[in-house]
């Protein structure tokens, strides 16, 4: 499928689609253009079965610094509700990076704020360079994050934390979201693409269909009970066993050799 991508650079290479927000004169800025084309990279990638996974960073200094504050200042109440609906960031969020059947990995350096912050708490894996800066600075301008910020912080960070950071908007360093379990890994800005690398190629080797429901599993862990979870996982747990990738997956442990996934 061709796209007409002026916003971001999509490529795809060995089974990994490559999404780079490419505005750095704005610091990849979250304006209407980029997030319409940033739908259009992921939709892409969920529908193309040579993809396994996806890996969303940013051009220039920043990964993103956030929202079109220019833009916005011409908002009305129903504007920004529109803008929130199919082409703002808690759509992509919401409908397409969690609900991709495939890991998503973001790759920040440099600014992560607001808008841009939410997209990486969105991902389902976060490496960061040490240069990396997190924060919810829309309180500063008399907002307060519109792309699922403020129920995804304290789900990861805990609400006294998530409070902290959204009403004061201070930033943080990548260490300080490493210890709060934003990010998975910090590493030196030089060894950012090493470290995504190695992540991508343990993703690559495993079942491309348990790899989907153990997303789905995890990701329904925050949406229900823990009885009903466990019951849910249960069923994902047995609808495996009428994949190939099942069968193929065991015969190859018993052969210790490495199984040839086929995704179905």
């Amino acid at each position: 499928m061709s796209l007409n991508l002026t916003r971001i650079i999509y490529e795809k290479a060995d089974g990994v689609a490559w999404i780079t927000l490419n505005n750095p004169e704005r610091y990849n800025a979250l304006e209407k253009e980029m997030r319409a084309e940033l739908k259009a990279a992921l939709e892409d990638a969920w529908r193309d079965s040579s993809v396994k996974a996806v890996v969303i960073r940013g051009s220039g200094k920043a990964f993103s610094a956030g929202g079109d504050i220019r833009a916005m200042l011409e908002w009305t109440p129903n504007v920004a509700m529109e803008e929130l609906k199919e082409l703002g960031i808690a759509f992509v969020i919401e409908r397409i990076i969690r609900e991709m059947p495939k890991p998503v990995i973001a790759m920040v350096h440099g600014y992560c704020l607001g808008g841009g912050f939410e997209l990486a708490m969105s991902c389902d894996i976060v490496v960061a360079s040490e240069d990396a800066r997190f924060g919810s600075p829309e309180i500063g301008i008399g907002l307060i994050p519109g792309g699922g910020g403020t129920q995804m912080l304290p789900r990861h960070a805990g609400e006294k934390k998530a409070k902290e950071l959204i009403f004061t908007g201070d930033q943080i360093t990548a260490r300080e979201a490493a210890e709060l379990g934003l990010v998975n890994r910090v590493v030196p800005p030089d060894k950012l693409e090493e470290a995504v690398g190695e992540i991508l190629e343990k993703l690559k080797s495993k079942s491309p269909v348990a790899l989907a429901a153990a997303k789905e599993a995890v990701n329904a862990s925050l949406e229900l009970g823990l009885t009903q979870g466990i019951r849910y996982e249960a069923q994902l747990f047995s609808r495996l066993f009428s994949t190939e990738d099942q069968k193929e997956g065991a015969r190859a442990f018993l052969e210790k050799r490495r199984p040839q996934w086929t995704g179905r």
